[in-house]
């Protein structure tokens, strides 16, 4: 069978829908720099996310509607492009493509342990991610990461945020000489503390700012949702009815506050014991409840896993000391699922025929 020719290519492309967004892969823009030199067929791709998934996704899909041409060999570079928020004219963070609220409403049902671990995540996947402790009164991300040390001032006057494992980091627990003290603010106080991690801190460039927040339906979300344009939450929860009476609240916040809910995730789902047999600890369902509350995708189920609270205690997220373990495959997957989302959210956000915006560099990555 003779070689195609480009036209044919991207004929049989426009036929196959990206797997992200359903729709032709050239009517959305995402194929350029087309060639076909000695029956090789090479092109770029515009990847909306950083899924290890959706990268397979579409290299199957590409290579499915080239078989009839009788292209066996393909050559994907894939640039991944985030989709990024639209900003307001004092968007204090204009470099940062999404912020994402991990809240639950609820204390005590993982969230500062998932916000870690899905921003560890995307990290790992190729991401810039950023990582804000958004709990004022009771910072967990300098445990959990093992900082000891004080954040510097940069020449423009802004704080430096601390880097671990690829994250940017920022805690009120940084700042603070003796890490047992309590903080006892006023609302006013703890306003100007968000600003300032907002508009004072270096972030640069980032694909994704995940901000964990406190417990309860309180300032802390209202100055946020005041502030920045929040590109979605995640909502925590466990299965159990008392954890839901609250967690249903803070979907409500989110509704008042213009806010999407982006997906949820039931933690502490269930314990598997070491005959595999499978235990619901806090009964089933909750998540799901949730999420058809909030009219939102149950993003993942996370299982009760001790070596989860190991790794937090000794200051390395699970998903960096352990990432081949289940639980943090587990924690990938719901990461990835989730910015596929944020991705489709902008599409849909956007009116569904074209890729959404995608300002600033890309980075290139290769698919063989």
């Amino acid at each position: 069978m003779p070689s195609p020719t480009r036209d044919e290519v991207l004929a049989a492309l426009d036929r196959a829908n990206d797997p992200a967004y359903g729709r032709p892969m050239v009517e959305l823009g995402l194929v350029s720099d087309v060639k076909v030199e000695d029956g090789q067929v090479s092109l770029r791709y515009k990847l909306c996310a950083p899924s290890r998934e959706l990268e397979k996704s579409i290299r199957a899909a590409i290579a499915r509607a080239l078989e009839p041409l009788g292209v066996r060999d393909v050559k994907v570079e894939l640039d991944l492009q985030v989709p990024t928020r639209q900003l307001s004219g004092e968007d204090p963070i204009p470099q940062v493509r999404n912020v994402v609220l991990v809240m639950s409403g609820k204390g005590g049902v993982g969230k500062s342990t998932c916000a870690v671990n899905l921003a560890m995540a995307l990290g790992r996947a190729g991401a810039r991610v950023g990582l804000l402790d958004a709990d004022i009164y009771g910072p967990s991300i300098p445990t959990m990461f093992s900082v000891s040390e004080h954040p510097r001032a940069t020449e423009a006057k802004k704080i430096e945020p601390i880097s671990r494992f690829g994250l940017e980091l920022m805690s009120i627990g940084f700042l603070l000489e003796d890490p047992k003290a309590a903080i006892v603010w006023r609302g006013p106080m703890l306003h100007s503390a968000l600003n300032q991690f907002l508009a004072d801190v270096d972030w640069g460039p980032l694909d994704y700012l995940v901000l964990d927040l406190p417990p309860g339906t309180g300032d802390v979300a209202l100055t946020l949702a005041q502030r920045v344009r929040v590109t979605g939450a995640v909502v925590v929860t466990t299965p159990q009815e008392v954890a839901l009476q609250d967690v249903y609240k803070a979907v409500s916040m989110c509704s008042k506050l213009n806010v999407d809910v982006l997906g949820v995730i039931e933690n502490m789902s269930y314990f598997v014991d070491s005959a595999g047999v499978r235990h619901e600890l806090f009964g089933k369902g909750g998540g799901a409840k949730i999420a058809e509350f909030a009219k939102a995708p149950l993003l993942g189920q996370i299982p009760i896993d001790p070596t989860v609270r190991e790794a937090g205690d000794a200051g390395t997220p699970v998903v960096q000391a352990h990432p081949e373990s289940s639980i943090a495959q587990a924690f990938q997957r719901v990461a990835e699922d989730l910015a596929v989302r944020i991705a489709v959210h902008h599409f849909e956000r956007a009116g569904g025929t074209r890729a959404p915006a995608t300002e600033g560099p890309t980075r290139l990555r290769i698919v063989r």
